[in-house]
């Protein structure tokens, strides 16, 4: 606990004086937590004018022995700072209309503005997956048809294929296994550091299938299957649980002195040309690998010729442009790519591997469930005869439902106290002493919600609806509005911080928001007052830094613009669960791309489903007994307090969500 509440700490105090919340630095903190002094990166040795690490313990013991009472002066004050900027309160309750499209727009362009066009991405090297800023730009790309500006929908999408093909073609993307590393040190996407970290999947994961949904390309579709699949493969527990990283580091061979970054991943010419025998030389081609070494596409690649000889594996072109040089079809190459894969995963297979982290985190999990549940639907969408090549498996999406209900499972059943209604943080060999933190609730309440809405079980309605009970309880500011990160009974916590970045994993107000906002889509007015209430508190938090500083908050600025949207549409299906008619209906739903709908499912013959909707929205019930009698599957577009007449085929139903889109644009 005390090591979470220093890091979070030291994060806050660098933003606060360096403002560089991604770089390596190290503050000194008091026995009772409070900051002292700090830097951005110490050397292990004095060189080049910088003091090293250890002149610099030597220093700081020294001021701590002769000007302690200075020292704790200045913690003393610096904690007071970090308390009036990251605890904010709302003079108002109300959020002013222009919030949402100035928030929206002034995020979008300064992405834009930011935006690399050579190699996509928004900034410059290192570089980040920020899954959020693809998800703002896809929100906009969507606010845009909707307003039929439709040049500039095009122009955002570019941006947005762009980096994620650069993306899923560099060296950041492990092409031998799947998934993806944490960050490319260079500005090409080329040379990674190659720790895996599970809140990257799940996010990249769902950014792809939006951009399917988006698109159409199945390619977008394969990259999300080969993310999921090497989670399955290789982060999954015996009992669905998922673990949390696996790290940069590995020996070269058994009983190496020591580790090096990406050992387990490179690879020299001579090995590949060992393992693939004819097919080398087009692998290699493919792969941009040399005998010299492919780590020269930037000077930022390796200036330390620490991979010298060795290759990153990475895509310089597409497949269809490299098949057509080899007079080859597409699908021959691919599988012949896919076959090399295999053989040298299997050859990797024997090396050292990096350390598994095997800590099951609540939040994570939570964005991992997520987008398992929606790959469980979205996917059914590609096109029939698609060919899968290694490490992608082509299983059934279906496949895909399970594990996000195996993980959720977990959770509830080894993290979850059924008694008090409270989450433990994390789990290895037991769980954690530490409790939930605001994104160990947020996250995985948006996971049960996609869970339910993509899968349709009401069990995990029912649960997410508990936990945000039990989150407004432990975490909101009931005076000053938003939540704290951690709860506010806990005496040990010198700063109660309402977190305003969507950094590497987003805010948890930002998720709280579009929960909150989701929820209350679902209730009728007697409840879904409360949750409107309590996001409009939130954003009034956030206004200040919504105008200012929207790059911050990229999801946040969605949740602004999803809240003044005048009604959220519900596609309401009612029938036999089970039926192979109901599925498709649920499929045709999520067929198309739409961040603002909600989806309920309903099987009138449910008991429990029926008394929680007799209870919580009677419309719902009522539409759910007044379909039609002996159809499977019925599904009924409401927006606006109008509902479609019931719709009984998925042909129909696409059409019908699809002319919706046509005709909010002709509005």
């Amino acid at each position: 606990m005390i090591g979470l509440l220093a890091s979070s700490l030291i994060i806050n105090f660098d933003r606060l004086t360096v403002k560089s919340a991604l770089m390596l630095i190290s503050v000194f903190l008091s026995p009772d937590l409070k900051p002292l002094m700090g830097g951005t990166y110490f050397p292990p040795d004095d060189n080049y004018g910088r003091p090293g690490f250890k002149t610099v313990l030597r220093k700081v013991k020294e001021a701590w022995e002769t000007k302690r009472e200075a020292l704790e002066r200045t913690g003393n004050l610096v904690i007071e700072q970090l308390r009036d900027a990251l605890s904010a309160k709302a003079s108002s309750q109300d959020v002013p209309n222009d919030l949402a499209v100035v928030s929206v727009d002034q995020c979008v362009e300064k992405l834009a503005s930011s935006y690399d066009p050579k190699f996509g991405g928004f900034g410059s090297a290192p570089k980040f997956p920020r899954p959020v800023e693809d998800y703002i730009m896809l929100y906009k790309f969507h606010k845009y048809m909707e307003a039929g500006k439709e040049i500039e929908a095009l122009n955002i999408k570019k941006m947005v294929t762009h980096t994620l093909d650069c993306m899923a073609r560099g060296g950041v993307h492990d092409h031998i296994g799947g998934g993806f590393h944490r960050y490319s040190v260079d500005e090409c996407w080329h040379v990674p550091h190659f720790e895996k970290m599970l809140y990257d999947q799940g996010q990249i994961v769902n950014v792809y299938l939006d951009t399917f949904l988006v698109t159409g390309e199945k390619y977008y579709s394969i990259v999300a299957r080969d993310i999921l699949d090497y989670l399955r493969r290789d982060m999954i527990g015996k009992e669905g649980e998922i673990f949390s990283a696996e790290d940069a580091d590995s020996a070269e061979y058994e009983g190496a002195p020591r580790k090096k970054e990406g050992a387990f991943y490179v690879w020299t010419s001579k090995e590949i040309e060992e393992t693939l025998g004819e097919n080398a030389e087009l692998f290699k081609n493919h792969y941009y690998v040399k005998s010299s070494g492919n780590c020269d596409l930037s000077p930022m690649s390796d200036p330390h010729n620490e991979f010298s000889c060795k290759n990153v594996l990475i895509e310089r072109k597409p497949a269809s442009s490299m098949s057509s040089k080899c007079g080859k079809s597409l699908d021959e190459y691919s599988q012949i790519l896919g076959d090399c894969r295999q053989k040298l995963f299997d050859v990797r297979s024997k090396r050292p591997r990096p350390h598994l982290d095997d800590k099951v985190i609540v939040s994570w999990n939570g964005l991992a469930i997520s987008a398992f549940a929606r790959a469980s639907q979205i996917l059914k969408s590609g096109p029939s005869g698609t060919i899968f090549n290694f490490p992608v498996t082509g299983c059934k999406p279906v496949e895909y439902l399970e594990t996000a209900e195996n993980a959720a499972n977990f959770i509830k059943e080894k993290l979850y106290d059924a008694s008090s209604k409270r989450l433990h943080h994390s789990y290895r060999n037991g769980p954690s002493k530490a409790p939930g933190f605001l994104d160990d609730y947020a996250f995985l309440i948006s996971g049960l919600l996609d869970l339910y809405e993509f899968g349709g079980k009401i069990e995990w309605l029912l649960w997410a609806v508990q936990l945000q009970v039990t989150q407004d309880e432990l975490f909101l500011d009931k005076q000053g509005g938003g939540y704290f990160n951690t709860p506010g009974e806990d005496p040990s916590v010198l700063l109660h911080v309402k977190e305003d970045y969507d950094g590497a994993e987003p805010s948890g107000n930002s998720v709280a928001a579009i929960n909150l906002i989701r929820l209350s889509s679902i209730f009728d007015a007697s409840k879904s007052t409360g949750y409107k209430r309590n996001v409009e508190h939130l954003l009034a938090v956030f206004e200040t830094r919504l105008r200012q500083l929207s790059i911050a908050l990229p999801l946040m600025c969605c949740a602004a613009d999803m809240l003044s949207v005048p009604s959220r549409k519900q596609v309401v299906i009612v029938g036999q669960k089970g039926s192979e008619e109901f599925q498709d209906m649920v499929a045709a739903t999520f067929s198309s791309y739409d961040p603002n709908r909600t989806v309920i499912q309903i099987d009138p013959r449910n008991t429990e489903e029926m008394e929680f909707w007799d209870g919580n929205n009677a419309n719902i019930a009522q539409m759910a007994r007044g379909s039609p009698p002996g159809k499977p599957a019925v599904a009924h577009v409401c927006q606006d307090f109008k509902c479609s007449p019931p719709v009984t085929s998925p042909g129909s139903l696409r059409e019908l969500l699809n002319k919706t889109l046509a005709a909010a644009s002709s509005a």
